[in-house]
């Protein structure tokens, strides 16, 4: 009875108020795109890789990344090829994807800036 009649009602308040609503410029997409603050995730995504890597691990990059989605909010998922040297040095090829948001939202100045984004997630490549 306390939680039809209490409990319930507010929770339907909770829900119907702004309380959760994130109000930002970057809408999200289902569907991949391409634009500057994907190719600066991208970057940003390829050098987390090689400074997580050791200094004598040869890697090459893609000149872009397979395809990138913009979550909202400033989040992004970018999926790319990467090929690593193995320990007898053959290059092998490996997708990889990695989830960074821009930690400064709306304000653009500092998208070039590392420091002002949050690696969320790395998965594909072996070691990290």
């Amino acid at each position: 009875m306390l939680q039809r009649s209490v409990v319930m009602p507010l929770v339907t308040e909770v829900i119907k108020s702004d309380a959760f609503l994130v109000d930002s410029k970057d809408q999200g997409s289902q569907l991949p795109i391409s634009t500057e603050l994907t190719t600066i995730a991208f970057t940003h995504c390829n050098n987390y890789i090689k400074s997580e890597l050791d200094s004598d691990t040869a890697v090459t990059f893609a000149d872009k990344p397979i395809k990138a989605w913009s979550m909202g909010n400033y989040q992004f998922l970018i999926n790319a090829d990467i090929q690593i040297a193995d320990e007898s040095g053959k290059m092998t090829a490996q997708k990889y994807v990695c989830r960074i948001t821009y930690d400064k939202g709306d304000d653009q100045e500092g998208v070039l800036d590392f420091d002002n984004w949050t690696m969320i997630g790395l998965s594909g490549i072996e070691g990290l």
